[in-house]
């Protein structure tokens, strides 16, 4: 019996789920109090008050190993991510980003943003760090609590920042801005356009890593995030290799740029050709 471990702290499972649809079974294994649902069973690694997950990370890779999987999926998120690489201590396996397909015995990963599509023949566990997606329907699924001992790590202290974390890959809309954009206060006109829409706001990589003006989790590229909306606004953004291979695989591309030879044209299903500043507030306002 072939076995598709799930390893979140999160019930946002959808994706990885589908990711182990030709496994016999899919185990959960759930750091933290959330439920769970879309398996077939479910243990539980509880983290006491003031300790972070990943001070359970070697009572989880525990917890895996125990299991025996032939595959290990984890959130592409930050506490995921540690937990992965314990993990793939404790198995002595190979870790993949972007897979786009596994089965017992074959895997096959996105590579140099999506330019090329590697297949692997699997004759030992992996683990695949792969968008988590969206809450998954159905029952929820008990889980068994398992015992657990933390690493000697405490959260002393907490900084709140007014950042608000985003989850794109659930989202059905992006309104996603690029360099075009000339002022941080002027992110207000993109955001008035998500809310028309129903959007969720995101970026290319220097308005994040380079201005600032929008958390690391909201930007899209090969480095980023990975999203597959039903419609996806590109403002002012060129549309280099590095942001396009983390968006090109939605439904409806519209793009607004200045410059009509703009490689994002290539790949968009509409494209303005103009001002954005002229452009996004006639579109807000003929879409209100």
């Amino acid at each position: 019996m072939t076995k598709a471990v799930i390893v979140t702290t999160d019930s946002k499972i959808a994706s990885l789920v589908e990711l182990a649809t030709s496994f016999d079974e899919k185990i959960a294994v759930v750091v933290g109090a959330d439920s769970i649902k879309g398996v077939d069973s479910a243990i539980r690694v509880e983290v006491p008050a003031d300790v972070p997950v990943e001070a359970l990370a070697p009572a989880v890779a525990g917890a895996v190993a125990d299991i025996k999987p032939d595959v290990v999926l984890v959130a592409n998120r930050l506490a995921e991510r540690v937990l992965a690489g314990v993990i793939a201590v404790k198995l002595n396996a190979a870790i993949f980003t972007n897979p786009v397909e596994v089965s017992p015995g074959l895997l096959k990963v996105s590579r140099y943003g999506g330019i090329s599509l590697e297949t692997y023949d699997l004759n030992s566990p992996v683990v695949l760090v792969a968008e988590g997606g969206a809450e998954v329907e159905g029952a929820e699924v008990s889980a068994q609590p398992v015992a657990s001992t933390p690493q000697e790590v405490r959260v002393e202290s907490a900084e709140l920042t007014d950042k608000v974390s985003s989850n794109l890959g659930t989202a059905r809309v992006i309104v996603s801005v690029g360099r075009g954009l000339k002022a941080q206060e002027d992110l207000a006109m993109i955001e008035e356009l998500a809310k028309v829409t129903g959007g969720t706001l995101a970026c290319s990589r220097p308005i994040a890593e380079g201005n600032s003006w929008l958390s690391r989790d909201q930007y899209v590229g090969i480095s980023g995030q990975h999203v597959e909306p039903e419609i996806y606004f590109a403002i002012g953004i060129s549309g280099q290799i590095q942001h396009t291979a983390g968006m090109d695989a939605s439904g409806l591309i519209v793009a607004i740029n200045n410059d009509k030879d703009a490689s994002i044209f290539e790949i968009s299903d509409y494209g303005i050709v103009g001002d954005l500043y002229e452009v996004v507030p006639a579109l807000t306002e003929a879409l209100r």
